[in-house]
């Protein structure tokens, strides 16, 4: 007997998912997140020191979300 599996996969269009949206939909503090990705913890994103700054930039690609966290949200073009 032959199955046949159908995998819908969505629609990565790589947009920076936003931390404070990652953390609604985890139910984590959005600290705790980012200081997860400064130190390497988490793989869901990047989080890039400002060059003579103690600040920092964060990149949480829509596909590495889905693949860590398995969150992903549908963003409707404006």
């Amino acid at each position: 007997m032959l199955t046949e599996y159908i995998i819908n996969l969505t629609n990565f269009t790589g947009r920076n998912v936003p931390i404070a949206e990652i953390a609604k939909a985890t139910g984590k503090d959005p600290q705790y997140l980012r200081l997860g990705l400064q130190r390497g913890i988490f793989n869901f994103g990047y989080a890039f020191k400002k060059e003579n700054s103690s600040e920092y930039n964060y990149f949480c690609p829509d596909k590495k979300v889905w693949e860590e966290l398995g969150y992903f949200k549908t963003i409707q073009a404006q």
